[in-house]
């Protein structure tokens, strides 16, 4: 699990490698889900054993190479916070169903990051 972890931070990061580009709307949704994905993540990986902000310092990268106004900021911190507060709100303890959740986030969020740095032309 740690090595699939690893692959989708560099993944966001190679999304975010170009600087910020005029947002097709129609993309959005994605991104939004991705903030939310990384919230997730960052609550159920240090439930699950994983100590630090990596996720969240991963969020922190997206919204510096992003560079949004402070409308579309505050929207994809909202995701990202609901997606964190969404799995405290369900699990107090790492049990064999958080890290299964642990494992589709992961998958999915490898999926947007390949969507979005195919979207970006990276």
């Amino acid at each position: 699990m740690a090595r699939a972890s690893i692959y989708l931070a560099m993944a966001v990061a190679a999304a975010c490698a170009n600087p910020a580009r005029a947002v097709d709307s129609a993309f959005e949704p994605s991104l939004l889900r991705l903030a939310e994905v990384l919230g997730s993540l960052h609550y159920l990986r240090n439930l699950c054993g994983e100590s630090g902000d990596s996720w969240r310092r991963e969020m922190e990268t997206f919204l510096d190479t992003e560079n949004p106004d402070a409308t579309r900021r505050a929207k994809l911190v909202a995701s990202f916070n609901r997606g964190y507060r969404t799995f405290e709100t369900v699990y107090s303890n790492c049990t064999p169903a958080a890290v299964e959740s642990i494992r589709r986030y992961v998958k999915e969020g490898e999926t947007l990051t390949r969507e979005v740095a195919t979207r970006y032309g990276n």
